[in-house]
């Protein structure tokens, strides 16, 4: 069974955090969720969510995707902590998963990780960040690699879908979409 960290920062963006536990839960995939502190995190909304642990308790534990909610100032709290870009960047040394939705994406692109890559993010949350050869796409979802983006609330179910994809196969999201009931495309 995969497992997943989903680093839950003050102001993130709720619905996307949610949507990506649950999909990823339903899938049987291992979720541990961290806060950046041992305290609740308000997400951008108002909403209360309770993380299962905290970021240091997990820094030395081995997983194949990490996975940044947007939402801000979530992604912001998340850019400024040193923690999150050491862990990216081992992510990437390991060749293993790192993923991103709405204002997230600006979180790789500040570690570097969008340097030659094809990405999106939320309209506008990456504008005044460097990046060298980065292309930019208005896909809902964006696969390069190892690295997986998106674009913000609207885009979270088929980002989640996509994340199971790539660790549990096709039929695994199929089996977790179907009883989504959403409609056909």
């Amino acid at each position: 069974m995969a497992n997943v960290l989903v680093p839950l920062a003050q102001g993130c963006e709720e619905l996307e955090a949610v949507t990506i536990i649950d999909l990823l839960r339903r899938a049987g995939i291992n979720v541990i969720t961290v806060g950046l502190n041992d305290q609740p995190v308000r997400a951008s909304r108002g909403t209360v969510l309770i993380p299962d642990t905290t970021l240091d308790a997990v820094m030395q534990h081995e997983f194949d995707m990490l996975v940044l909610p947007g939402g801000l100032p979530g992604a912001d709290n998340l850019n400024s902590d040193s923690r999150i870009h050491r862990l990216l960047k081992q992510m990437t040394v390991a060749n293993k998963y790192t993923a991103a939705i709405c204002a997230a994406p600006k979180v790789l692109a500040t570690a570097g990780l969008l340097n030659g890559k094809h990405a999106t993010s939320f309209p506008g949350s990456m504008d005044g960040i460097e990046t060298v050869d980065m292309v930019y796409e208005q896909q809902a979802v964006v696969i390069d690699g190892k690295l997986i983006t998106s674009r913000g609330p609207g885009t979270a179910m088929d980002f989640a879908l996509t994340l199971i994809e790539q660790l549990a196969g096709k039929a695994r999201r199929d089996e977790v979409e179907a009883p989504l009931q959403r409609p056909a495309a």
